[in-house]
């Protein structure tokens, strides 16, 4: 099968239960041989995003839409910048301070950049997911203290793994779960 047919979804797939464990096989399938997390997250975040928009009986197009889904990692994570040039206004801190997250692989509009931890900065919902270390489904953002708006039609987001969607409400516990079983296939097929 061509990696791009990963993220069709059958028609005979109407419930979100069915659609997570398909998403997570088409997933398994797409690690296999592969443990470089830049890879792996890359095309997670390609299969999700696109297999979202292909589920037509949750999201799909148009006011139901997933418009982004990528993935927020701490700094350590990246290499050190190697060469020189103009630093940017934010590189001193945000290229060697632990208390960030950078943006990592994802599909959809150009994103923050990175998303501090620190407690007395405004975090947003990706920060408090990584620092409670669990899933966090938000069914408004505009109602969440501290959101750090990256895109001003998303109405919805679940973080660290984050995925944004233009509805209220749009995500649900059948999402976390399924979401939760991706989460832990991406750690345990990456090499960090």
């Amino acid at each position: 099968m061509p990696h791009a047919d990963s993220s069709l979804v059958p028609p005979e797939i109407t419930s979100k239960a069915e659609f997570w464990i398909h998403v997570r096989g088409q997933l398994q399938y797409l690690l296999v041989d592969q443990r470089h997390w830049v890879t792996n997250l890359a095309n997670a975040s390609s299969l999700i995003y696109n297999a979202l928009l292909a589920f037509t009986p949750h999201f799909g197009n148009g006011d139901r839409a997933v418009n982004w889904c990528g993935f927020y990692l701490i700094s350590s994570l990246f290499p050190k910048p190697r060469f020189g040039g103009v630093p940017s206004r934010n590189q001193s801190t945000a290229t060697t301070d632990e208390n960030t997250l950078f943006l990592g692989p994802f599909c959809g509009k150009p994103a923050c950049q990175f998303i501090s931890l620190s407690p007395d900065r405004g975090r947003g919902v990706c920060a408090d997911a990584f620092l409670q270390q669990k899933i966090v489904i938000v069914p408004n953002v505009d109602e969440y203290p501290g959101h750090v708006a990256c895109d001003g039609e998303t109405k919805i987001v679940l973080g660290v793994l984050d995925l944004d969607c233009l509805v209220l409400g749009g995500f649900d516990e059948q999402d976390k779960f399924g979401l939760e079983t991706i989460a832990d296939l991406i750690v345990k097929g990456c090499d960090w």
